[in-house]
């Protein structure tokens, strides 16, 4: 079992609230190498809704079995209905889609992890290995769509975990999401870190020649060392850039989304990453600054201690720095971009160089007036 210096433990536990998960020690957080391999987070802490917290220990009897390595295990959900709503103020978009709970790509910095804790489980290593599938969200979606009363507005998938994570190329739920909307006239915008979004680009494409989608390509860094830490199994950053090429070539708007950008980690890549996604065909670009809700700050702290101990106590300190002292700030308008003077230079710096590579010129808004709903409900609505 690997150790963390009393010191690391010290600056990892600073500024945890008592809610969350386990207290952090020597022994019982950390998962061996070989278990986790290929995943991004180093630690399995309990959900914080949970009443008892489990550490693996040697008692000293050498007892202790080996366990087996974590594998993916995906589950069915059957929900009873698939658009998510919300109104939060500093989002574009109102509803929203997820063919997926949990994701593959094992993101360091994912903000959805928390979310696996309402299912009783982790948001460290089960949020990567123990998923959720929706195999009858576009029926669910049909049934949506053909309801009384309602109004299309872009339905954006992506927003939570990605809809194209590495078991969407056994279930192909997002390919049957995209094949009712099709159908239906019905405007999306896709974000995903995967280059498997290239294998619906019939679909996009047919779909984009009406105004109805768009596709965002989250790019993080262009160190492929660094990605591969911190996303362990998204798809490289040169695959994104091929993956822009391609969809632009296929007459998709497609922009970049540099999500998140890590102070004193990836903010110098910024210009880099904009000049990049421009030559691969991007029109529009956006950022997000590190988001540390709830769970996923011990589990980043724990990341930064394992891969870049020389650079925790300078990227921790920056990142207070954009949020009033605290690991994260929640507050409306702040969350997405940060506050002070080291969240305004990184703003200034991606609109210069937003600017300077004929970025967001143009702001792409999709077409909501060729909706239609389905035969058989214009046919059920007749009856009255």
């Amino acid at each position: 079992m690997e150790q963390i210096a009393q010191a690391d433990i010290v600056a990892f536990s600073e500024g945890r609230s008592a809610a969350a998960n386990a207290v952090i020690d020597e022994s019982g957080l950390r998962v061996d190498n070989d278990r986790r391999r290929g995943r991004g987070a180093g630690i399995n802490p309990s959900g914080r809704f949970e009443a008892l917290t489990r550490h693996v220990f040697d008692d000293g009897w050498e007892t202790l079995e080996e366990l087996p390595p974590f594998s993916t295990d995906v589950q069915i959900e059957k929900p009873r209905k698939i658009i998510t709503r919300n109104s939060s103020p500093d989002i574009s978009f109102d509803r929203s889609i997820n063919p997926y709970r949990g994701c593959e790509h094992g993101c360091i910095y994912c903000f959805a992890r928390p979310s696996h804790s309402y299912m009783g489980m982790s948001a460290g290593l089960d949020f990567e290995s123990k998923l959720f599938a929706k195999p009858d969200a576009a029926s669910l979606l049909e049934k949506e769509l053909a309801k009384p009363g309602y109004e299309p507005r872009t339905i954006a998938i992506g927003t939570n975990t990605d809809p194209y994570q590495p078991v969407e190329k056994k279930w192909r739920i997002m390919r049957e999401i995209l094949e009712v909307l099709e159908a239906h006239n019905h405007p999306v915008g896709i974000v995903t870190k995967s280059a498997l979004v290239m294998r619906d680009s019939d679909i996009l494409s047919r779909m984009a020649e009406k105004g109805l989608a768009k596709v965002a390509l989250s790019v993080t860094t262009l160190d492929r060392r660094l990605a591969r830490t911190m996303e362990p199994r998204a798809a490289t950053p040169t695959r994104r850039l091929e993956a822009l090429r391609a969809l632009s070539d296929a007459g998709i708007p497609v922009s970049v989304m540099l999500g998140p950008i890590i102070p004193g980690l990836n903010d110098s890549e910024i210009e880099r990453i904009l000049e990049s996604a421009h030559a691969a065909g991007a029109s529009e670009a956006g950022y997000i600054v590190l988001r540390l809700p709830l769970e996923v700050s011990p589990i980043f702290k724990d990341w930064l201690l394992r891969h870049y101990p020389d650079r925790y106590r300078h990227v921790m300190s920056l990142v207070r720095s954009m949020r009033g002292g605290k690991d994260y700030d929640s507050e409306w308008g702040k969350r997405m971009k940060g506050a002070g003077p080291y969240a305004w230079q990184i703003g200034r710096r991606f609109e210069i160089a937003a600017k300077r590579f004929g970025l967001n010129r143009m702001r792409i808004k999709l077409r909501t007036d060729l909706f239609r709903k389905s035969a058989a409900a214009e046919e059920q609505l007749a009856l009255f």
